[in-house]
């Protein structure tokens, strides 16, 4: 007996929307695609795909970033649901979307070439097709929230930086410029960064100590009842 057989069947898709961040250029990019298929053939567009019959969610959005870029185990979180009937014009597709943080230097540049995947900066994005514009707004609405209570803007950095750099990367996403005294005291009081014995020279003569995120303490210490904050002004 097969069952709900009295009910329409829907497509069920999953959408991610990978975030990252250049150093150079101090800017947070998301990594998009050019459309292969029709609608929208040629068109930019997230990376996404049907889920597969014995699939969750997380699984295809963890296939799908796989392939795109080459990674395992980044850190991703269900953004939303979107379920208008007519957004997609090709059938009636029920989508969930995933947001990724990666390091761009991590990323596998065969594969990326392969799938036509290119980084775009934040700030100036193609058209989108679809409700994508929709899905990378509300997505950064939360990586925004995610920053203030959650360690996630080292996901995006590299092993080693500078407080400059980590303090370029918070007004990167905040969008919006942060008291430079502020912001280091706060983030040095937590007490979960190292400084190495080692500088960045090529932007400043006198050189900036470079720090690593201690992940291990940081847990350790959210287990005793710590809690991040990096809301300044």
């Amino acid at each position: 007996m097969q069952l709900y057989s009295e009910h329409s069947k829907h497509l069920v898709a999953v959408d991610c929307i990978v975030f990252g961040y250049d150093i150079a250029e101090k800017g947070i990019k998301l990594l998009l695609i050019k459309r292969s298929f029709e609608p929208a053939r040629g068109k930019w567009s997230l990376a996404g795909g049907f889920v597969n019959e014995r699939e969750s969610l997380y699984d295809a959005a963890c296939r799908i970033l796989f392939n795109l870029t080459g990674l395992r185990d980044v850190y991703m979180e269900q953004s939303y649901t979107y379920g208008e009937v007519q957004r997609d014009p090709g059938a009636r597709v029920i989508s969930t979307a995933y947001s990724a943080l990666i390091k761009i230097q991590d990323i596998d540049r065969e594969l990326r070439e392969k799938n036509g995947a290119h980084w775009q900066s934040i700030s100036r994005l193609p058209e989108l097709i679809f409700d994508h514009k929709k899905m990378v707004e509300k997505a950064l609405a939360e990586l925004q929230m995610q920053v203030k209570v959650k360690p996630v803007g080292f996901e995006l950095l590299p092993e080693k930086f500078t407080l400059v750099q980590l303090q370029d990367l918070y007004e990167a996403i905040y969008r919006r410029t942060i008291d430079k005294r502020n912001f280091r005291k706060k983030i040095i009081s937590m007490n979960i960064l190292e400084r190495l014995d080692e500088k960045e020279k090529e932007t400043s003569r006198k050189g900036a100590y470079y720090y690593t995120f201690i992940r291990e303490r940081y847990e350790a210490f959210r287990k005793n009842g710590f809690y991040f904050s990096l809301d300044v002004n």
